[in-house]
């Protein structure tokens, strides 16, 4: 059931040697780059219909060309590798087992878009990712895939890394950039997008690690082949994260159209200790809780959209009938309450209501006028927060409102006004 196109050297390779990388078609797709005209690696990716592998999903060739129509002296390439998310750990594996790819990747959407600089934002508690791109990002300059005079044409491209202090709502594309910047890691409001105002005020392309890996796989095989893997409207392969109440936890390469329960039983090899599967949580602490009858849906994009979870972020969290499913939701809820960055009131003050109305229902004191209160506060937060982390933090709750609707009316006194 696995497919392994981005992951296939992990684990076979040793990870800090180039001369490894290189011996297994490493560093191949950029040579073949350097050669073709810049539009035609534009009409590449857009044939693979690769979607963005962060969460939103938001077609890589249609930010490329937005890049590549701006004009300026200076461009930038910003790898995400800030991976905040709880439940996924999807980049941290590519970047320890198979960190050249992530260059190859970086350097050939900087040559098709005239970029001139690149930086790679990893998170700051990622210490042995840090240290491996440390050493590949010296190994590949010296090499001459990095620096001036790329292979020897005229294309010159570097690479520089930056590590995050710990704050999650730095993984959303504009905080990142404040972050980066050297200043206090909050987002703007948008548009300007960083495509036409992004770092420095310079047009910027932000991609995440598993997208990036994706592009010297393109031109490898050709777009068009690339998007005869997976489904007509999600093309290629997706990493998964796979971790809570499973047995065999881990990082699975699948492409796209596989349902969810198979990978829960068949790679993940079911529930550990024969336990009941009480609901799963789809993208990670900031996705929705779905019931067993749910688990043949197929991972796609709309499939995963309807319930406003996102797939590019990859995460399964498989959770046994041990769990009382409001002390979950009060760890996720107190998880953002602590991250929220505090520019916008929605998050701001609404997470620290949300704390108060769940912890009413864990002590068994609530009524349905407070269920009615933590419905409508969850979808005013999704709906008017400034970043992603406001909009969709509030997502786990407002699912199991709709999929574990009779856990809140059971912990609720019906004759409290």
């Amino acid at each position: 059931m696995e497919r392994k196109l981005i992951s296939a050297r992990c684990g076979v390779i040793n990870p800090l040697s180039i001369d490894d990388y290189i011996k297994t078609g490493g560093y191949v797709a950029l040579r073949k780059a350097l050669r073709m005209e810049r539009i035609e690696i534009l009409e590449e990716i857009s044939d693979s219909k690769l979607r963005g592998r962060g969460g939103a999903g938001f077609l890589t060739s249609t930010k490329m060309m937005g890049l590549a129509k701006e004009s300026g002296p200076m461009k930038y390439i910003v790898c995400n590798a800030d991976e905040g998310e709880p439940g996924n750990f999807k980049d941290r594996f590519l970047i320890e087992n198979d960190p050249h790819q992530i260059i190859e990747g970086m350097a050939i959407i900087a040559f098709a878009t005239r970029a001139n600089h690149g930086y790679i934002y990893v998170r700051g508690e990622y210490d042995h990712a840090i240290e491996v791109l440390q050493w590949t990002l010296l190994e590949a300059r010296k090499h001459k895939f990095l620096g001036n005079n790329i292979m020897d044409s005229d294309f010159s491209f570097d690479i520089e890394l930056r590590s995050g202090a710990g704050s999650y709502v730095c993984g959303e594309e504009f905080a990142l950039i404040e972050s980066i910047e050297g200043k206090p890691g909050r987002t703007r409001v948008k548009p300007p997008f960083p495509t036409s105002i992004g770092l420095f005020g310079k047009p910027t392309l932000i991609q995440n690690v598993e997208t990036l890996v994706n592009i010297p796989a393109i031109l490898t095989m050709g777009g068009k082949a690339y998007s005869k893997i997976g489904m007509p409207n999600c093309t290629g392969t997706k990493l998964i994260s796979l971790s809570g109440n499973v047995k065999n936890k881990g990082v699975y390469e699948i492409p796209f159209g596989i349902s969810i329960r198979k990978v829960i039983f068949e790679l993940g090899g079911g529930i550990e200790n024969n336990k009941k599967l009480k609901m799963v949580q789809l993208g990670g602490a900031c996705g929705p809780f779905i019931p067993e009858y749910m688990l043949d849906m197929l991972i796609d994009y709309e499939r995963f959209e309807e319930f406003e979870s996102k797939t590019g972020a990859g995460a399964i969290i498989v959770v046994d009938d041990r769990f009382d499913l409001f002390d979950l939701m009060l760890r996720v809820v107190r998880f953002f309450e602590h991250e929220s960055c505090g520019k916008c009131t929605p998050c701001r003050e609404g997470h620290a209501q949300l704390v108060i109305l769940l912890q009413k229902f864990i002590d068994k004191k609530a009524s349905m006028k407070d269920l009615i209160s933590i419905e409508s506060l969850a979808r005013v937060m999704h709906q008017t927060a400034l970043c992603g982390l406001g909009q969709s933090s509030p997502t786990a709750i407002i699912s199991t409102l709709r999929y574990f609707r009779d856990e809140y009316i059971d912990r609720c006194d019906i004759w409290t006004n």
